[in-house]
């Protein structure tokens, strides 16, 4: 080890190409404090964020490849973010459960052995922690980090949660947990993106000259179902929670989540607005559209709109994921947290989530991923 080693942070962040990971990053090149950042994806980004720090390219499901990669940097390492997941296989599934261990379980015994400076695994899961997809009624509950895991079905939350109890046990390294809801940022590189998704659909709408609707139910039109998670504020809560010295013992968990209730009801047509596109208050909400069916058959108008606005190069599914949306919008249960745990361990920072999509919208345009 080098000695002005000794004197930095050093942040390693797999999922650093995803909505959180570019964000945790972002925050750490302007923080006060002197970081030296490593990131862990696949593929590297359409950005020229990769060149700000240092970028691994690593299939973390390779356990070779994983420890060749990441084994050198066990001895510096002092931060670590893990902000990635497999989606390969449907959740709740034993496939998913595996997989997604696999990974962690790899990148464990690639850095753990000799992490002599690590004071930090910083996990984030989400606030599908509190339900099950398996048939559990959609009561209203607003879910506090306190609440019981549930019984049925396989939620590989759980899974990594168990792993890291297991694994980082006996030193001084401490961990912690982050639910966020519905994420909202920036990527080319995110399975489930809904700003993406949103901003795929509005810009075809503008181009095609359709009406802006939401396609979905009316309980999900009209009520309060689930949480925006703005990323700069999960991304922020994460370096709170690594950095501050207030979470002290292993395993502490918190919602990541905006603060504030909306519906889509209120929201939408000022989303409609901020994308310059046609919004009918009476017609806005059609209970019969499917985001799948009637924006999947137009795949191709996406290629026509990026060469005529000289937008960065994207394919459709860089972007958008019409099934996410449909199930999003028809989503059977109330995924509604709280956020007292985190505020009184002193991170009180809170988003509007009509704020958090109009900031999102500029943030793209800025990158040229959408039209202006």
């Amino acid at each position: 080890m080098r000695r002005n080693e000794v004197d930095e942070n050093v942040a390693l962040i797999f999922g650093v190409t995803g909505l959180v990971g570019r964000e945790i990053v972002k925050r750490l090149l302007t923080s006060k404090q002197r970081w030296r950042i490593y990131g862990v994806a696949r593929n590297p980004e359409i950005s020229s964020l990769t060149k700000m720090y240092n970028f691994i390219s690593c299939d973390l499901l390779n356990a070779s490849e994983t420890k060749q990669s990441l084994s050198p940097l066990q001895d510096i390492v002092s931060h670590v973010f893990w902000v990635t997941w497999s989606g390969e296989y449907p959740l709740d599934s034993d496939k998913c459960c595996l997989q997604n261990k696999m990974m962690l379980t790899n990148a464990l015994d690639a850095i753990l052995p000799n992490a002599t400076r690590l004071k930090h695994f910083s996990l984030q899961t989400g606030m599908k922690h509190y339900v099950s997809l398996v048939g559990e009624g959609s009561s209203l509950c607003y879910y506090s980090e306190k609440c019981p895991r549930k019984s049925s079905g396989r939620n590989f939350y759980y899974v990594l949660e168990d792993l890291l109890k297991e694994k980082i046990t006996g030193n001084s390294v401490v961990w912690s947990v982050h639910r966020p809801g519905l994420l909202m940022g920036s990527s080319t590189r995110t399975l489930y993106n809904f700003m993406g998704s949103l901003c795929v659909y509005g810009a075809m709408c503008k181009y095609l000259n359709l009406p802006f609707v939401f396609g979905g139910t009316r309980e999900c039109w009209e009520e309060s179902y689930i949480d925006g998670s703005d990323s700069n504020l999960v991304a922020e809560q994460h370096i709170f929670a690594a950095t501050s010295g207030r979470v002290r013992a292993k395993g502490e968990a918190f919602n990541a989540i905006n603060g504030v209730g909306f519906t889509w009801k209120e929201i939408w047509p000022e989303i409609g607005k901020k994308l310059g596109v046609q919004v009918n208050e009476t017609t806005m909400f059609d209970e019969g559209f499917s985001f799948d069916k009637e924006m999947g058959k137009r795949k191709h108008v996406w290629g026509e709109i990026v060469a005529k606005e000289k937008l960065v190069r994207t394919e459709i599914d860089d972007l958008a994921n019409w099934v996410f949306m449909d199930l999003l919008f028809r989503f059977p249960s109330k995924l509604l947290g709280k956020r007292e745990k985190v505020d009184k361990f002193g991170f009180k920072r809170r988003y509007r989530t009509l704020d958090s999509i109009l900031y999102w919208i500029d943030v793209m345009r800025d990158e040229k991923l959408i039209p202006l």
